[in-house]
């Protein structure tokens, strides 16, 4: 562990943990694998197995330093605020839900310390892209469970992620309880949206998210194959595009993202429409819902704009907050 990251503890007793022959032991008896060098605090297999096939085939896709472009960085700073995003430097952030690491890639270059956490096996593409140092770390481990005492991270990022969860008000309120005083949640959700529900998207996901994550792959690979030069050839004529867009479940940015090459256009078709298509939980709640539930919490300077994949949040723990 790092001289300024927390230590991870046990999830069910928060108590030390042990390096016993690649294991992690708590006195209670407790024991997790570690694995290719990370902690696991899960089971291999969960309801985020898709994510974690995509993450780790798609692995630099989403990277900026890939992209040549600016996307994430400007996603990133958006959420957290200029004054907060000044401060990046030296502090201690949680990231939750950190995939291959898209987000990690701009905390760890604005200079905070960083510990990514992912449910999945993306974690294992997360180390690829960045090594673990003195100032990353990385660990699998279910948001509700998390391997930390309670308050300790001056930032806990959570993006693309709350949606995807069993249920996004638990999942907020664990993401709350590791906010150190004073310290800040950065958050972001799907908002409801009548274009998602005149999709065909909204038919085929629940066949493909019951299929073995390979075998959903093959699937979207093969309508990537067949639909995304469709969406290519309509990308200058936005009503053929609009419709287009009901009609195909491939999720294509000629037209949102022109800055991307044709190569970049179809890692991103492939990943996104994989991702879309297979999540197993797909929630929604409006801006005010966010807004209420983190004043709920005890939350001050709440934060919630409409923006992004949706609704877009950022809220402050008082220093008395429990």
């Amino acid at each position: 562990m790092t001289a300024s990251l927390p230590n991870v503890v046990c999830p069910t007793h928060g108590t030390a943990l042990n390096v016993t022959n690649e294991r992690l032991e708590c006195r209670s008896g407790c024991t997790f694998a570690v694995r290719d060098g990370i902690a696991r605090f899960v089971p291999p297999s969960n309801y985020a197995a898709a994510f974690g096939l995509q993450w780790n085939r798609y692995r630099r896709t989403q990277l900026d330093s890939y992209t040549g472009t600016r996307l994430t960085e400007q996603r990133l700073r958006r959420c957290l605020g200029d004054d907060l995003w000044g401060q990046l430097p030296r502090k201690n952030v949680l990231e939750v839900g950190c995939g291959a690491g898209r987000f990690t890639e701009v905390l760890l270059a604005q200079g905070a310390n960083v510990f990514s956490t992912d449910l999945s096996e993306a974690v294992t593409a997360n180390r690829d892209n960045f090594p673990q140092s003195e100032n990353h770390e990385v660990a699998q481990a279910d948001v509700y469970s998390l391997p930390f005492a309670k308050g300790q991270f001056d930032i806990v990022v959570c993006l693309g992620v709350v949606q995807h969860t069993p249920s996004p008000e638990k999942t907020m309120s664990a993401l709350w309880s590791q906010v150190a005083p004073n310290g800040w949640l950065i958050i972001d959700h799907y908002t409801y949206n009548v274009s998602y529900f005149t999709k065909t998207a909204a038919i085929v996901r629940p066949i493909l998210k019951r299929l073995s994550p390979e075998r959903a792959l093959r699937i979207t690979d093969g309508l990537v194959d067949a639909l995304l030069p469709l969406h290519k050839a309509v990308r200058s004529y936005y009503p053929l595009q609009a419709i287009l867009s009901r009609l195909s479940p491939v999720q294509a940015y000629y037209h949102s993202l022109p800055e991307l090459n044709d190569q970049q256009q179809r890692e991103w078709a492939l990943l996104d429409t994989h991702d879309t298509l297979t999540d197993w939980y797909k929630h929604f709640r409006s801006k005010a819902q966010i807004e209420r539930f983190l004043q709920s919490l005890g939350a001050m300077q709440v934060w919630c704009h409409k923006g992004g994949n949706g609704v877009e949040a950022r809220a402050m723990k008082p220093a008395t907050n429990g």
